[in-house]
């Protein structure tokens, strides 16, 4: 399995790059590559067209409904939509049952079809805890975190690899159960500690995010969602003070492999 990183940026788009999302491929038993994009953040269509052409995805997966993990469905709704191509058919979108009314009211438009055509590009499957569903190779399994919106982290498996995502989330149990085992654990690391102590229940520091790969007994942790005005030499150093195995800031435009 592999994972493109199209933008990671936390909470908005940062001068580098774009906000969260993540392109996973993986090759089934006959060859044929399947493509789910995981979260589509403000700033991420652009940069995700210089990888691929948005008419190969197979799915979209959508961890919660913050600007900087969806807005940009905007963007690839008017990709899918209004394209030259009539054989496109509905992109599966697998999100927050809000989020049909949630893109519906960003466009200032009543129901769900774009203006012009007849029927919604999109087919939304709403996410609950502890869902599992398939995707071609992937099988995902999604919990709700602890975060101040309805919230998910992924556990993604693809032959004998395991993916965890957190989403967006402070410490709990349902983030320690999708870490456990896996072989790559991208996690977000949006707080400082001192900094941001003053907020609970919203984002991990470094340190918490070293904490919970630790206790999940981890393969490799790739730290994520840094926001602009954070050194992201700060988490990395929070998370190695209390994780011994192999830790990596993620940075737009990185590949990572994900092998057992």
């Amino acid at each position: 399995m592999r994972v493109h990183v199209i933008g990671c940026s936390g909470s908005f788009a940062g001068p580098e790059g774009a906000a969260s999302s993540y392109l996973l491929e993986h090759e089934d038993e006959a060859g044929r590559t399947w493509r789910v994009l995981m979260d589509l953040g403000s700033g991420a269509f652009g940069p995700l067209q210089s990888v691929i052409d948005p008419a190969d995805l197979d799915a979209v997966i959508i961890s919660h409904l913050h600007p900087d993990h969806y807005l940009d469905l905007t963007g690839l709704e008017v990709f899918w939509a209004y394209h030259s191509r009539t054989d496109l058919g509905q992109l599966p979108i697998h999100a927050p049952a809000p989020l049909p009314d949630r893109l519906s009211a960003v466009l200032s438009r009543e129901g769900n079809v774009p203006d012009g055509v007849t029927c919604s590009p999109f087919e939304h499957h709403p996410l609950s805890d502890g869902y599992r569903f398939t995707i071609g190779p992937f099988s995902i399994e999604t919990r709700a975190v602890l975060h101040p919106v309805e919230a998910y982290g992924f556990r993604i498996t693809a032959g004998d690899a395991v993916l965890a995502y957190s989403g967006d989330t402070d410490a709990c149990e349902a983030l320690d159960d999708l870490a456990r085992g896996a072989d790559l654990f991208l996690c977000e690391a949006g707080y400082i500690e001192g900094r941001d102590d003053r907020f609970t229940g919203v984002h991990l520091t470094g340190r918490r995010a070293g904490e919970a790969a630790a206790r999940a007994g981890v393969g490799h942790l790739a730290l994520t969602h840094i926001p602009a005005w954070t050194d992201p030499a700060i988490p990395l150093a929070e998370a190695q003070e209390v994780h011994s195995g192999p830790i990596t800031m993620v940075r737009p435009a990185d590949i990572l492999e994900v092998t057992a």
